[in-house]
């Protein structure tokens, strides 16, 4: 077991022997360090003690100064002793910092070991309290932090189980449930929704002709095309093969084949250099719009785009076909 090890400051020699007869016959021999003055006792490593015990005046400090310097350089717990039996004196000390306060009155030498007792068991409940609350908050830290670590699983869990994995785009059961929350949306607040199918012409005889890796980066082409012409509102999703689908809130049919037509017109020239020839590979679009159609439900707006764009397809491909409009081919 571990010494009880305490730092008796007193410049008055008698006194200070009697409080470690005192203390040392409570607490067992050798366990008072003794110090006659703030500099003897600041030489001293005074976090390496359980307990200290200071005089209030001392030859070359007031107590309160040096117990202001204790606390700068410590936690022990310090007990002020005193032949200053002024109430404002206890109170002052308390305020910074002491733990109890003795008067050098009558037989004040048999409370010393009572008071040092009590002042180490509350010091030693306090320590063991705020050890238990930092424990406390390292392992709230540690839920936080795995909290946040399962929210970011969830969600990348989530993306992945929202995206098409070759073209990064929306797959299409997620886009079936952001198109119903869009379309009850632009009819609680009357605003337009359009939907655009997007269709590669020729896809299954490229696919064929060149192969499936080429194939496939026709349809990452087809994603990062798609994706940059979007605004941050817009969902863009794979629909199916070489299918793809566009939902713009807030914009009408005339709006939405002006974004297509960037589409159309970037992935040609895109397509052009991946194949290495002189012609890329062409669209056929087909547009929709909940103020022009006036659709009664959501895959309705959907079926009405896909309409417009097997028009697109009969009329001749590589064009952009609305609901109020004939198809218009787009030369190469």
């Amino acid at each position: 077991m571990r010494k009880l090890k305490l730092l008796v400051i007193e410049d008055d020699a008698d006194q200070l022997e009697l409080i470690r007869e005192t203390l040392e016959d409570y607490f067992g021999r050798d366990t008072v360090v003794g110090a006659d003055s703030r500099k003897a006792a600041l030489t001293q490593e005074l976090g390496s003690f359980d307990l200290i015990l200071t005089d209030y005046n001392l030859p070359d400090a007031n107590g309160m100064d040096l117990l202001a310097e204790i606390r700068q350089r410590c936690s022990t717990p310090v007990i002020m002793v005193t032949g200053e039996n002024v109430g404002h004196f206890a109170a002052e000390a308390i305020r910074k910092g002491a733990t109890d306060y003795v008067v050098k009155f009558g037989d004040y030498l048999f409370t010393i070991p009572l008071v040092v007792e009590k002042s180490l068991t509350v010091a030693k409940v306090m320590h063991e309290n705020d050890s238990l609350r930092q424990e406390l908050e390292a392992a709230l830290t540690e839920v936080r932090n795995k909290n946040t670590q399962l929210e970011e699983s969830l969600q990348r869990v989530e993306e992945l189980a929202a995206t098409d994995p070759l073209t990064g785009l929306y797959n299409r059961r997620h886009f079936s449930r952001v198109l119903d929350q869009l379309f009850a949306e632009a009819q609680r607040y009357p605003s337009d929704l359009s939907c655009a199918m997007i269709d590669l012409d020729g896809y299954k005889q490229l696919n064929d002709g060149y192969g499936h890796q080429v194939g496939d980066q026709l349809l990452v082409m087809a994603g990062k095309v798609i994706l940059a012409n979007m605004r941050r509102m817009d969902v863009a999703a794979r629909y199916g093969g070489d299918e793809f689908v566009l939902l713009l809130p807030h914009a009408d049919a005339n709006e939405t084949a002006n974004v297509a037509q960037r589409i159309r017109e970037q992935y040609l020239a895109a397509t052009a250099q991946l194949l290495r020839r002189p012609a890329g590979v062409t669209m056929s679009v087909g547009v929709s719009s909940l103020s022009a159609n006036k659709p009664t439900h959501a895959d309705q707006l959907v079926a009405l785009a896909d309409a417009a764009l097997y028009k697109a397809k009969d009329g001749g491909r590589n064009r952009i076909h609305t609901q109020l409009e004939a198809a218009l081919p787009v030369a190469i």
